[in-house]
């Protein structure tokens, strides 16, 4: 674990706004020199950019558009990256029972809700169906017409890696915003820790504001049907198991978990397996808290949070 490192007196933080990935991130670093922040927010930036451009499945030299392209075909042999970030979403896939899940049916694919065959086709697409050979470092589709895609966990991941490089640079103290998501280390000035609260001042109002996320990520769903019975599988962004939950009694999830990547990976799960199942999940994880708001603004927390 990394040590804490007090922070100067004269120590302030320094803030930059900019559009990543098709979201806004904010990328916060606490120091006395301006200069010195702008270096630091163009690392940052720089490996965002880097990250964007590795998970995009546009353009001939894109690992994802090849994976994608021998769909059903061939295994396609990946870079180490890829291969890890792919076999880290497995094992999520695995662990929410499918609820997260990061293939898809190509567009444009004739597959009508209305046909059978269609239908048994769009099921049989799923995170069981890729095939991964850590030794040839391949990953193979085993269905015509799958797809990956990093929509879920990506910001996520470029959040941990921002802070990586951020950190290698000697930021001791800095906040990563990936479009309400957020990622802290080190202390605010005055060495008091980070809260919600004051690494997105957004939040205020929320609850659990006040909870302290020092060196830990926080991930945020809202469920925008709160009327509906399950959530449309759809909803761009949300990942649902194929037998959908009930989730009209959630207003949102907070994943709280080491790494961005993990929490952005487990709150869409969360909000779509309701209270009981999806705290009774979290509650058997190391390392990962949830905090659950209901249509009524009652908070329910796991086991490892207290929130007066």
């Amino acid at each position: 674990m990394l040590a804490i490192k007090t922070i100067s007196p004269k120590s302030i933080v320094f803030r930059r706004a900019v559009r990543l990935m098709g979201s806004q991130f904010e990328i916060s670093v606490v120091g006395e020199s301006h200069l010195w922040a702008e270096d630091c927010f163009a690392t940052a930036i720089a490996e965002i950019s880097r990250v964007e451009k590795l998970l995009s499945a546009f353009g001939d030299d894109s690992c994802i558009n090849q994976i994608n392209g021998s769909a059903g075909i061939a295994p396609v042999k990946v870079n180490p990256e890829i291969f890890r970030l792919i076999d880290r979403s497995l094992q999520i896939s695995a662990l929410t029972h499918g609820a997260f899940d990061i293939t898809y049916y190509a567009e444009g694919n004739d597959y009508a809700e209305t046909s059978g065959a269609a239908v048994k086709t769009v099921i049989n697409t799923n995170y069981e169906n890729i095939v991964v050979d850590a030794r040839a470092q391949t990953v193979f589709l085993r269905e015509a017409g799958m797809r990956i895609s990093f929509a879920a966990n990506g910001k996520g991941y470029a959040a941990d890696r921002a802070k990586y490089v951020l950190q290698l640079a000697g930021v001791n103290s800095g906040v990563i915003n990936a479009g309400g998501d957020l990622l802290t280390w080190g202390l605010q000035p005055g060495d008091e820790p980070w809260t919600v609260a004051a690494a997105d001042q957004s939040q205020q109002d929320q609850p659990f504001a006040d909870v302290i996320i020092s060196n830990m990520a926080v991930a945020t769903s809202v469920n925008t049907e709160n009327n509906a019975t399950v959530i449309d599988k759809k909803l761009l962004g949300t990942f649902v198991p194929k037998k959908g939950f009930p989730v009209s009694k959630i207003k949102s999830v907070s994943i709280i978990s080491t790494t961005a990547e993990m929490a952005d990976a487990m709150a869409s799960p969360v909000l779509s397996m309701g209270i009981n199942a999806g705290l009774y999940l979290v509650n058997q994880l190391n390392q990962v808290a949830a905090v659950i708001v209901d249509d009524h603004d009652r908070v329910y927390t796991s086991k490892s949070i207290s929130i007066n």
